[in-house]
């Protein structure tokens, strides 16, 4: 199992921390959305102060370690890696609690050709220690906006992980599933639990439109951000979300592995 030094040493190497993919004009161009409240970086979530600009930009620094300095507007974003493993030690922290409640749980990402495997490690543990990992609405249509227009997805369930497919897929069940930030899947899923009479999630493990938008229900919500995605942050500066582990959110998903063997390792969650 990884030393805190030796995930510290992974997350530099895969750029997961420190200098990043994420560039400093993505990072800024969010926080400017964000401040107009455009739906598409509030992602389910309601702010219940003014975000300014200034104010995205500190928070974001004293969360994830960026410049706190607005001339800096060009080149590769920066999450310090400290931060990062604090995070993780606090979202394993989150696992244990699961786990030794036995409640039921429920997973999703926007993400699922880089996070899916993250996720469907941390479900297989939590499913063995008990929890029922829940699946609700599997198969129902969603209907979410994009920049093509409004587009018709199918949400599915992939080693207990929620996630939207395309509903002209030529190969349904083949594709890794659609990248996504809308909170429409997870809305749908816990609509589609309480109409059924539960169970509901103790629980909520995910990203994006999963984390915020569960979160913003009252939902105990925990997950992974990228520096260009404010809104779990500020959800939890808010209180709303209950976690959030900055980190990038792009690089290739064999690179989340290690973390998810750390966090059930301090979950004392191993298999």
């Amino acid at each position: 199992m990884l030393t805190p030094a030796e995930l510290r040493a992974h997350l530099l190497a895969a750029r997961l921390a420190g200098v990043v993919g994420t560039t400093r004009e993505e990072s800024l161009r969010s926080y400017r959305l964000f401040a107009a409240r455009d739906p598409r970086l509030l992602i389910g979530l309601e702010p219940e102060r003014v975000w300014g600009e200034r104010e995205l930009l500190a928070l974001m620094a004293d969360r994830c370690g960026v410049s706190a300095d607005s001339a800096h507007t060009f080149g590769h974003d920066v999450i310090d890696p400290e931060r990062t493993l604090a995070a993780l030690d606090a979202f394993a922290e989150r696992l244990a609690v699961a786990a030794e409640r036995g409640g039921p749980v429920l997973f999703g990402t926007g993400h699922p050709h880089r996070l899916l495997g993250f996720y469907a490690v941390l479900a297989d543990a939590l499913s063995a220690a008990g929890c029922a990992v829940l699946t609700p609405a599997q198969g129902r249509c969603v209907d979410i906006t994009t920049r093509f227009g409004l587009r018709t997805y199918n949400l599915d369930y992939v080693r207990g992980v929620g996630l939207v497919r395309g509903a002209t897929a030529e190969r349904p069940g083949g594709e890794p599933g659609a990248h996504t930030h809308s909170p429409l899947p997870v809305r749908t899923a816990l609509a589609a639990a309480a109409d059924a009479g539960g169970p509901l999630p103790e629980l909520v493990i995910g990203d994006h439109g999963w984390v915020c938008g569960a979160g913003q229900l009252g939902f105990e919500a925990v997950g992974p951000a990228d520096v260009n995605d404010p809104a779990p942050f500020v959800g939890e500066a808010e209180g709303a979300v209950s976690l959030v582990v900055p980190l990038d959110d792009g690089v290739r998903s064999d690179h989340y592995l290690p973390l998810a063997r750390y966090v059930l390792n301090r979950a004392c969650l191993s298999q």
